[in-house]
């Protein structure tokens, strides 16, 4: 039967858990950010590989299910998905193109409905989404002005930015978790007990004699 101490330990663990997980990720953001090519191809392998293996299992599940109605849909979408990863394991250059004009494309369109928006509307958080706005426009523009050369660092900078502020939010929830945690182990402990030996309970006034 577990209690409250043990449960208290079992929550300190899983938010160190979280800090050590955290510092791993922001550590592969900082390498991958200085490393941004080869994390542009790391992130295309794994993008390919992911892609790979659902069709595998979508193709493995619309053959358990081929008595039913949405066969050949699952037969489709797994076709596709095995396709996709093959092209991009074969080529993780042309993807990552293709991939960094999509996420420009994006970006500007993105940039471009932010600032007719906020324009229109006018709310409260019209400076703050005029600057979002106009960052998104930047960018998009920034990354097709320099495309196709421009995909060798998006992608990957894009994934490492991805991972360094995961790994920051993980530190951050682990770190107050443990804060929590900590107040709780103070209130489950309670008053400190008097001294063994200190002797029978006084309770007379102060000042009394006798």
């Amino acid at each position: 039967m577990s209690t409250p101490r043990t449960e208290v330990k079992k929550l300190r663990r899983g938010f160190t858990g979280l800090v050590v997980l955290g510092i791993l990720l922001v550590i592969a953001g900082v390498v991958g950010l200085v490393y941004v090519g080869v994390a542009t191809l790391t992130t295309m392998l794994l993008f390919g590989w992911l892609l790979l293996i659902g069709g595998i299992i979508g193709l493995v599940h619309a053959v358990q299910s081929r008595h039913e109605s949405y066969f050949w849909p699952a037969v489709l979408i797994a076709a596709l998905y095995l396709a996709a990863g093959v092209v991009i394991l074969r080529r993780p250059d042309v993807a990552a193109a293709t991939l960094t004009m999509f996420a420009a494309l994006l970006l500007l369109a993105g940039g471009l409905f932010r600032l007719v928006g906020a324009l229109v509307a006018r709310g409260p958080q019209l400076g703050w989404a005029l600057v979002q706005g106009a960052l998104g426009v930047f960018l998009g523009v920034l990354v097709l002005a320099e495309w196709p050369s421009s995909s060798v660092y998006v992608i990957g900078c894009f994934f490492s930015l991805a991972l360094l502020f995961d790994g920051l939010g993980l530190i951050a929830t682990g770190v107050g978790g443990r804060q929590v945690v900590g107040l709780v182990t103070d209130t489950l402990a309670g008053p400190e007990e008097p001294a063994a030996g200190s002797g029978r309970h006084d309770d007379r006034p102060p000042g009394a004699t006798g």
